[in-house]
């Protein structure tokens, strides 16, 4: 009986479709620890928690909060934290990280992570702060997210 169990389990986390569900029941408690991060950071930005399901970027289902400012002088955080994303959805890379030069749109900005789970790819991204501070704030969401998925 315990097989049995474990095999579903197995299957349910490897359907792409499942696992939207599963980021969506999840998302919110991601952007918490990613504005808990950024708090003991002491910055304020966006960050945007995104699931992309299966083995390439066809879609991606996405949560966002306001972290406490959307812009910062003549910046957009907002724009900015997007650009992160769509460099990784491409990429499959941490933002920044120079595997390739960046494409228009894309400005080579640090501060977003992906990791690749049984059913896609969960990234998540932070901009307000420095680049390293960034990361390290959306590196909680992303971690966070992650536990609730089997990690590839």
């Amino acid at each position: 009986m315990c097989g049995a169990l474990f095999s579903f389990t197995t299957k349910l986390k490897s359907n792409p479709a499942d696992g939207e569900k599963l980021f969506m029941k999840h998302a919110d408690e991601a952007l918490s620890v990613i504005e808990q991060g950024a708090g003991k950071l002491s910055i304020k930005g966006v960050a945007i928690v995104m699931f992309i399901p299966g083995d390439s970027t066809k879609s991606w289902v996405s949560k966002m909060k306001v972290a406490g400012q959307m812009k910062k002088g003549t910046s957009n955080l907002l724009g900015v934290a997007s650009s992160k994303a769509a460099e990784m959805a491409d990429t499959y890379q941490d933002s920044g990280s120079g595997v390739r030069p960046p494409l228009k749109g894309e400005y080579g900005y640090k501060g977003g992570v992906i990791k690749k789970v049984s059913s896609g790819y969960i990234m998540a991204v932070f901009s307000g702060g420095s680049p390293d501070q960034d990361k390290e704030a959306a590196a909680g969401g992303a971690e966070l997210l992650a536990k609730y998925f089997d990690v590839k």
